[in-house]
């Protein structure tokens, strides 16, 4: 026997109730759910007035997990982390692999120095800052009116 829940909802779904359950079910399936959702982590851009800040959300990870690369003015962060589990006794029903990875890129602007770039990883949250310029640096002054 087989059980179907029934949307007792009045309206757009009146003629076939069971529909959007069938297809809702097999979406929210945690296997389907973690491949359709994006694993790229969000970030926070920031500006002082003598550096750029990036901020990454990646919790759960290691230092040694990112790479950072400077390709011209385009600096890159990307991660590779496969997680393996050695289990002797082979006794699962169902066991996926996981893996993560990601790359997220941003083009530097003139005013941002390469050679000063500095990254930390601090409590789930990858720190990234970018000095700027000497030149791009204003200095505040007061103008006199006449």
């Amino acid at each position: 026997m087989t059980l179907i829940k029934f949307n007792n909802n009045k309206g757009a779904n009146a003629l076939m109730p069971g529909f959007n359950d069938v297809f809702e079910s097999i979406f929210n399936d945690t296997f389907f759910n973690d491949r359709l959702m994006t694993r790229v982590p969000a970030v926070n851009i920031s500006e002082t007035a003598d550096h750029y800040h990036l901020e990454l959300a990646a919790p759960g990870l290691k230092k040694d997990d990112f790479k950072i690369n400077l390709d011209r003015n385009v600096l890159q962060v990307s991660v590779e982390k496969q997680s393996e589990t050695n289990a002797d006794e082979k006794r699962f029903s169902k066991r996926e692999f996981s893996y993560s990875t990601f790359v997220r890129s941003f083009t530097l602007p003139d005013l941002a120095d390469q050679n000063r770039i500095e990254a930390a990883y601090e409590e789930g949250v990858l720190k990234v800052d970018i000095a700027k310029k000497e030149e791009s640096k204003m200095a505040s002054r007061q103008i006199e009116l006449k």
